[in-house]
């Protein structure tokens, strides 16, 4: 990137205005453009961080989690309840509600957008969790603690699974897999996560989906009806770029926009980063889509740095990583397991305490710790130096993980 650039007209405007967006911002700055920066966000509240919507917002511990960043000391300009509609690259120009606004660089940063449960839109008592609004409907419903049902029984849905139990609500929760985190984890990993729903007091309903929601009842595909004060549905999201059809940024079949390996787009002088945006991974071999919090503010850094040029382009290959809390436990994950070719246990998944290890040619590849952070410390520096493992060593909970190399 030239120093002309930082000087026109339009400067880098960043369509989002989540983690993703903040940090990319924020990283811009820090590294030392001097240029205009502009932050666009679509919801009228300052921008916040989304993982506590589940947890303090949600159970009225935290009014809210605003990012402590001061905009306006760094210049950035930010500016919220701007929805943008449309981009039209050879005019190097957005199309939004309140009018075009022109950018020399732009990064897309809009993150995902929950997926709804056909049938279920506008019944009333249906409610997502993705936004601070949405965590705000749904704090006095869990006050109330009516009789709830979750449909999914992936991590979203554990989390407010355990956030109702706490709450003291009733809890069915509905999967339409034949186990939970069914598009996350092996059957045999995610199989003692099962027991936790149970230990908590929540009923746990795999394999059978939802056939209709009417006001106080979910109907399921069996013909059971479950009384429901209130219906949660945490099935999964999508990136939100359906704004971006027709334009000249290559989407993916699961919508996500296909950056390459510098986060760049098809799009000249486009970038992408977070939940929106796939990239290729050399670690892995694959095209990776991350729906978590550390990509949206590892992939910042390098997007700024490759804005500001000045030397080789720097390339986004992270260990991804996410956490989450449930049912009284800490679970953490870092790597990849797609193509692992073995998997180590450390400890006994019936306790409260236990690690899974999945290698691939020798070195290990990823890794989930429950109740074990110093596993995922350990383990997350093997994975990003492709460390060969003894897997005997592995195995034995005792040793720590960084004792268990080879050589």
């Amino acid at each position: 990137m030239s120093e002309q650039t930082e000087q026109t007209q339009g400067g880098v405007v960043i369509v989002g205005a989540g983690m993703a967006g903040v940090q990319t911002a924020v990283a811009l700055r820090e590294q030392g453009w001097t240029g205009r920066v502009t932050l666009l966000g679509a919801e009228p509240h300052q921008p916040y961080d989304r993982p506590p919507l589940s947890k303090a917002v949600l159970l009225g511990k935290a009014e809210d989690s605003a990012f402590d960043v001061d905009f306006e000391g760094l210049g950035i300009e930010l500016r919220l309840g701007v929805e943008v509609t449309g981009l039209r690259g050879a005019e190097r120009e957005l199309d939004t509600e309140a009018g075009p606004v022109p950018y020399e660089v732009l990064v897309l940063a809009t993150g995902a957008e929950p997926l709804t449960l056909p049938g279920a839109e506008g019944v009333p008592g249906v409610h997502l969790l993705r936004t601070l609004d949405d965590a705000a409907r749904l704090r006095p419903v869990l006050a109330a603690a009516p009789a709830m049902v979750v449909v999914g029984a992936g991590w979203i849905g554990a989390e407010f699974a355990t956030a109702a139990r706490e709450a003291g609500c009733e809890v069915t929760v509905v999967e339409a897999a034949d186990r939970v985190l069914a598009g996350a984890l092996p059957a045999e990993v995610a199989a003692p996560m099962a027991r936790w729903y149970e230990e908590a007091g929540a009923t746990l309903l795999t394999g059978v989906r939802v056939a209709a929601v009417e006001a106080g009842r979910v109907l399921l595909t069996d013909g059971r009806a479950l009384p429901a004060g209130a219906v949660v549905v945490g099935i999964g999201a999508r990136p939100a770029t359906r704004w971006l059809a027709g334009s000249q940024v290559e989407l993916g079949p699961d919508g996500s926009v296909t950056a390459d390996a510098y986060l760049r787009t098809t799009a000249a002088g486009v970038y992408a980063v977070g939940d929106c945006a796939s990239f290729p991974s050399g670690r892995y071999g694959a095209r990776l889509l991350v729906h978590h919090w550390d990509n949206a503010l590892q992939g910042p850094r390098v997007v700024a740095a490759n804005v500001l040029g000045g030397g080789a382009e720097r390339v986004y290959d992270p260990v991804p990583y996410f956490w989450s809390e449930q049912f009284g436990r800490f679970v953490q994950y870092a790597g990849h397991h797609g193509d692992a070719d073995e998997l180590v246990w450390r400890g006994d998944p019936a306790g409260e305490a236990w690690s899974v290890c999945w290698l691939r040619d020798g070195a290990l590849a990823a890794l989930l710790a429950v109740g074990r952070p110093r596993d995922l410390a350990q383990g997350r520096r093997l994975i990003e130096a492709a460390t060969p493992v003894d897997p005997a060593r592995l195995a034995d909970p005792a040793v720590p993980l960084k004792s268990a190399t080879l050589g």
